[in-house]
């Protein structure tokens, strides 16, 4: 029986590293988590924020997905929004999701990103 999600893994081009870790530590408030030594040869990044873990893997014919993306649940998504606008990420809210307030969001390799608050 599946009991949660372990992770969700993102991909990202070769050298970009150091722009991941400004996003998810600098621009998300995520928490970078040490890769095993046999994985961190391969390069990329972990990170995690509460249960809550995003892998970037590098990929050398990278290109970002259109649509697919995670979608990550916050708590005061309108302050949320303003520290991704802060810090010069672009927000875009999309009203669809009855029950929901959600806006997405890009990395700086463009992978697409969902954040979301129910019940608000």
């Amino acid at each position: 029986m599946i009991a949660a999600v372990d992770h969700v893994q993102l991909a990202a081009p070769p050298g970009s590293e150091d722009r991941l870790r400004a996003y998810y530590v600098g621009t998300l408030g995520m928490t970078e988590i040490p890769k095993p030594p046999a994985l961190a040869a391969r390069g990329g990044c972990w990170f995690r924020a509460g249960a809550v873990q995003l892998h970037l893997g590098i990929e050398a014919a990278f290109r970002p997905a259109l649509k697919a993306h995670p979608g990550l649940r916050v708590d005061g998504i309108d302050g949320y929004a303003a520290r991704l606008e802060a810090r010069g990420a672009a927000v875009t809210w999309d009203p669809a999701l009855p029950g929901h307030r959600r806006f997405f969001s890009y990395d700086p390799v463009g992978n697409r990103l969902e954040f979301l608050e129910p019940g608000v």
